[in-house]
């Protein structure tokens, strides 16, 4: 078979937690590309590598535990196997919980795909007593099995080998079997397949046998591929009728049996080719988990790991933020020195330079951040937070496996939402999504560094954790509430499985670095960007010749004034004495506040100033000034564009004076006269936790709950985030905080 030249598509299918997504870095490493599955919002992960003569393209499919139809993420995979037709599949299989892994192999056989199988962690494996015979189990399964450790690359040239091979027919492992169900069961998959075959359309297009099996297990999924062919009626119709003879010889659901089915053909295989001797270690995890998990040692430790994440995240973070801020004051000084006056001058300096500048100092934080929460799911120890938080979720009305997508909101609230699709329960589903906002996604955390790195320097991590944990506790409580008016009746529980503790690598830990920071990076090249150019004109227009008039006639009274201070104080024989430093003090303090009243003045005719009077009265019972509630409507967009709305607002005089364009936005914001204390700080924190999520967060709330959610979403937060505010600043002023 000739091959020269011809791309070779693969999809990597396994398990969670088999190291799927490990071994696919493994074989792309950075040679990635991430966007969402076409009409969801589920990401997808590509790569490419070059092996001789051919290019293959690698997909990296969603980890799932079957590929029945009961969640958008078994959909996926299997739409991809039938539809993309990929040349083979990868599947990653832990090599230390077989019996459970292989139950997907079996579906894969079914479905009639060429396989290459990576017995993963097969070190660990070893290190627990298995002895697996990877030949004889290859001619068990009819495909090749490679031994392989993701997260050292072991056994990944084996498996580049071995997919040139088999996707070329070269392969000697390779033979078609089926898993044998047994003379009553075979007789009717054979009669369903003959009312199927009666229409080469479908047969050219899927396996018969797969389709057979799937309509015995009325998947409503391939009922609905088949509904349009002109024979589904006699197809279906012959399904029904297997199914219900054989529930009626087994006594069971077919579902039931043809699972059992298939444990037996994988326990048979096991016998055959796996033996178990003594552990050559002890298991680490479990002597763990004794601690971390400890009933009343749990949370605290759980509590203890966060502060310090955002303590390291401050910490850490402070030097490089220093160094990008610095570059980006200097940038506008160079700037402002090489451009003539002018609104293109303004705009990039007041802008694209004050806005995005603004939002990127941030970057080394939100990396820390991610490394952080990505070791504590690459070790297992985020499964274990799942675990601990169980209980606690039960007695607030939330199903325990909401958990997992309410960690994911702590990245993006997005695909957080998304992942509430595993749940079984529409209701357990609506009331996860409801809460999720709650949960302080990354897109806010420049906001936080920001004002608790200004108003809270001795103990920023503190603040930022109250911050989190007041989020999770609305969560709870609105959970509680939504359950006891919309949702009654009581949440189903789970089980939760806990995967062993591992090392992460660095190469793993880089990629998800660098994943993060493409994305965030992406971000300030685009919305961030577009919309700071939008603020920054609608702050700019229309202008008034006569407060530029008006202030120009008082700024040269100002320095006649000063120079003729200076004349006379030089005539008394001061000269370079500290009277002449006062005065030249006094001079750059008033012409310092002469150009913000200036621009003040200026802003309020402008359409931003407009708007932002019109908001005034709403947010002034909360201590907000108007450039803050400008900053809070914008960051409905995406909430980075609340920072950068503040470094267009507060970098307004850039332009216009060299000295001042070296203040940074921090500097500006402890300026007295805009008025910000501690508690107004805290309290513009507390709001953007709790206000309306960002348009991406809202719109795919509509598409998973339902509009009329989205909208209660909105509502509730904007009313409950106000409310909130509206106790903590009062109280606050009342108590001289």
């Amino acid at each position: 078979m000739e091959m020269k030249n011809r791309e070779i598509v693969i999809g990597i299918v396994g398990n969670p937690n088999s190291g799927k997504t490990t071994i696919f870095n493994a074989l792309t490493g950075a040679r990635q590309k991430v966007a969402n599955w076409s009409g969801v919002t589920v990401e997808r992960r590509e790569g490419a590598i070059i092996r001789g003569d051919y290019r293959i393209r690698i997909v990296d499919l969603p980890g799932i535990y079957s590929l029945t139809s009961y969640s958008i993420e078994e959909i996926i995979t299997r739409d991809f196997i039938l539809n993309d037709h990929p040349d083979l599949i990868v599947n990653v299989v832990d090599a230390g919980n077989l019996e459970r892994n292989l139950y997907l192999t079996t579906q894969l056989i079914e479905m009639g795909a060429r396989v290459v199988i990576a017995l993963n962690m097969f070190d660990e494996a070893t290190s627990k007593g298995f002895i697996i015979d990877t030949d004889r189990l290859e001619k068990l399964l009819g495909m090749p099995v490679i031994k392989t450790v993701g997260t050292r690359s072991i056994g990944i040239e084996e498996i580049e080998r071995e997919i040139v091979e088999v996707a070329g027919g070269q392969s000697d492992k390779v033979r078609h079997i089926h898993i044998q169900y047994g003379l009553d069961i075979e007789k009717e998959i054979k009669e369903i397949q003959s009312k199927i075959w009666s229409d080469e359309d479908i047969g050219e297009r899927y396996s018969t046998r797969w389709l057979a099996i799937r309509l015995l297990e009325k998947d409503r999924d391939v009922e609905r591929k088949l509904r349009n062919y002109p024979n589904f009626d006699e197809i279906a119709e012959q399904a029904a009728e297997s199914r219900i003879e054989l529930e009626k010889k087994f006594n069971d659901d077919i579902e039931t049996i043809l699972s059992d089915m298939r444990y037996g053909f994988i326990s048979g295989a096991l016998k055959e080719s796996t033996a178990k001797t003594a552990p050559k270690r002890i298991d680490l995890s479990e002597k763990i988990d004794k601690i971390v998990t400890n009933r009343y040692l749990g949370f605290p430790i759980l509590f203890v790991f966060l502060w310090a994440l955002f303590q390291l995240t401050f910490s850490l973070g402070e030097y490089p933020m220093r160094l990008i801020e610095s570059g980006v004051t200097q940038l506008g000084i160079a700037i402002n020195g090489l451009l003539p006056s002018g609104p293109v001058k303004d705009m990039i300096i007041d802008g694209i330079i004050g806005g995005v500048g603004g939002v990127i100092v941030f970057l080394p934080n939100i990396l820390i951040l991610f490394i952080g929460i990505s070791f504590m799911e690459d070790t297992g120890y985020m499964a274990r937070a799942a675990f601990i938080m169980d209980k606690i979720m039960h007695k607030m009305g939330l199903h325990g496996k909401s958990f997992i997508p309410l960690v994911m909101g702590f990245g993006c609230n997005v695909p957080a939402i998304m992942a509430t699709r595993t749940l079984e329960s529409r209701q357990d589903r609506i009331l996860s999504i409801l809460i999720n906002p709650f949960m302080s996604c990354s897109a806010r955390l420049p906001v936080y560094v920001l004002f608790a790195g200004i108003f809270f320097r001795e103990h920023p991590a503190t603040i930022i954790l109250s911050l989190y944990m007041v989020g999770v506790a609305l969560a709870f409580l609105s959970a509680r509430l939504f359950r006891y008016v919309f949702f009654k009746g009581e949440s189903t529980p789970f089980v939760m499985e806990l995967p062993p503790y591992r090392m992460p690598t660095l190469k793993t830990t880089l990629l998800h670095m660098w994943d993060r920071a493409s994305q965030y990076l992406k971000k300030m090249g685009g919305i961030i960007l577009a919309f700071s150019i939008v603020i920054w004109v609608l702050g700019a227009y229309p202008k008034s010749a006569d407060i530029a008039e008006r202030y120009a006639h008082r700024m040269n009274e100002l320095r006649g004034a000063h120079h003729a201070q200076l004349r006379a104080a030089r005539k008394k024989g001061v000269e370079n004495t500290a009277g002449v430093k006062r005065l030249e003090e006094r001079y750059r303090r008033d012409r310092e506040q002469l150009i913000l009243k200036k621009k003040a003045e200026e802003k309020k005719i402008t359409l931003i100033g407009r708007f932002g009077e019109v908001i005034l009265p709403l947010i002034r019972p909360l201590g907000f000034n108007w450039q803050m509630g400008i900053s809070l409507s914008t960051g409905f967009v995406a909430k980075e564009i609340v920072v950068s709305t503040m470094g267009v607002l507060y970098h307004a005089s850039a332009s216009e004076d060299p000295e001042i364009a070296q203040n940074s936005l921090e500097d500006t914001l402890k300026k007295p006269e805009y008025g910000i204390t501690p508690l107004i700080a805290y309290t513009f924190m507390l709001f953007v936790l709790l206000y309306v999520p960002c348009l991406a967060t809202v719109v795919v709330i509509g598409r998973e709950a339902g509009w009329q959610w989205a909208c209660f979403s909105f509502v509730y937060q904007v009313l409950l985030a106000w409310i909130i505010c509206f106790i903590v600043y009062n109280i606050g002023s009342v108590l001289g905080l």
